[in-house]
């Protein structure tokens, strides 16, 4: 049974900028929480539809990883499908405003091991949708400081 959360913000910059954001990996790490890293699997980094990347969350020794590879791509749209202890789907949408871009992001999961899907609900699930709401101010920052 897959879990949602979904979050949106209004950003005052262009729906250009704001997918920069998303799609250049300097600025993506500028927004994602500072225990969460992502490198490209293979020789470089993109969001082309194919491209492959890992998310590692650095707690040490166990580093969980989330495998991802970009699934839909247009312009303003990133949407990564991820194999790990989570599977699912992470959709970035800007949608362009009269006053910048609404960015949406959907994450749709589903947690197959019992254990680590209980583990998650009880004491992460809360922490990762404040999480989310902490990235997408960040992001508005950093796009914002692109303008």
């Amino acid at each position: 049974m897959s879990q949602v959360l979904s979050q949106s913000i209004q950003i005052n910059a262009t729906a250009t900028v704001v997918e920069r954001c998303i799609s250049d990996l300097a600025l993506m790490h500028r927004w994602l929480n500072p225990v969460l890293r992502c490198e490209p699997v293979g020789e470089a980094w993109s969001t082309d539809v194919g491209s492959e990347s890992r998310f590692i969350i650095q707690i040490p020794l166990l580093k969980p990883t989330l495998n991802s590879v970009v699934v839909e791509r247009q312009p303003g749209l990133v949407v990564w499908e991820f194999q790990g202890f989570f599977q699912g789907r992470d959709r970035w949408e800007c949608q362009p405003t009269k006053k910048g871009t609404l960015l949406l992001n959907r994450f749709e999961y589903d947690i197959p091991n019992p254990l680590v899907s209980w583990g998650f609900n009880t004491f992460a699930a809360s922490w990762t949708k404040e999480d989310m709401q902490a990235q997408l101010r960040r992001l508005k920052r950093v796009a914002e400081q692109q303008n």
